[in-house]
């Protein structure tokens, strides 16, 4: 990928984290310490956060579920880091549990590996890379999809496992529709389930939009424990 910080081509990986680290950096990313360009193959160095875990097998801890205020203060973060990725010109394309590692102390998360991204592009895209239960339906309907509407399907999947403990169902989405769930979540936590997983992306909720969901201002009576002033920069970070 060629990179126009860089003067020849590089890597996607490496090219997106080069993208992603300018300053000011993103606090919910994983940082790219250093790379080598050796004759035979790349090497990378990246932030090794401790102590964490990826979302999976936090879940596996938990008991397969996450209570509705935890995973709501993780996915904050998360649609932080989305929103940063896509403000940069980058679809990290593969979100999902096992690319969420989370600070066992803190709750504070990083999302990780780029390996299936690409640059944010206005005409989509028609081949398919990710984690298939977190693709969104709108490839296999129209086989093409794009970067923010498929970010935010991925993000309500993200969601869905982290307090259901499983991928969701055709079953799950009809419940959600009625504004109703398996589980007893908030009716804020539904809807915002509900915006995120509608089948057609222009339906979907804007996913610059989702952190100013009623699940994240009305959802819960104590104050989330995040930087507030952080989430008005975000759109900054261009």
């Amino acid at each position: 990928m060629n990179n126009a910080f860089h003067p020849k081509p590089l890597p996607v990986e490496i090219a997106l984290a080069v993208i992603i680290d300018r300053k000011p950096s993103c606090p919910h990313i994983i940082e790219m310490l250093d790379w080598q360009d050796d004759p035979d193959y790349y090497l990378i160095v990246m932030e090794r956060p401790v102590p964490s875990m990826d979302m999976a097998k936090l879940l596996k801890c938990s008991g397969g579920r996450l209570k509705e205020q935890i995973a709501q203060y993780i996915m904050w973060q998360v649609i932080y880091a989305a929103n940063f990725c896509c403000n940069r010109g980058v679809f990290h394309r593969d979100i999902k549990l096992e690319n969420v590692l989370v600070n066992l102390t803190t709750l504070e998360i990083k999302l990780i590996d780029f390996g299936c991204g690409n640059l944010v592009k206005d005409s989509g895209y028609s081949t398919c890379y990710g984690t298939k239960p977190y693709i969104p339906p709108e490839y296999h309907d129209r086989g093409r999809y794009h970067a923010k509407p498929a970010t935010v399907y991925s993000l309500g999947v993200l969601l869905f496992t982290m307090l259901h403990g499983r991928f969701p169902k055709d079953r799950d989405l009809y419940c959600l529709g009625s504004n109703q769930s398996v589980f007893a979540v908030s009716q804020e936590c539904i809807q915002f389930l509900w915006a995120c997983l509608q089948c057609y992306p222009e339906h979907r909720i804007a996913l610059e939009q989702m952190i100013y969901h009623d699940w994240f201002v009305l959802g819960f009576p104590n104050a989330l424990p995040i930087n507030r002033k952080a989430s008005k920069q975000h759109s900054r970070y261009r």
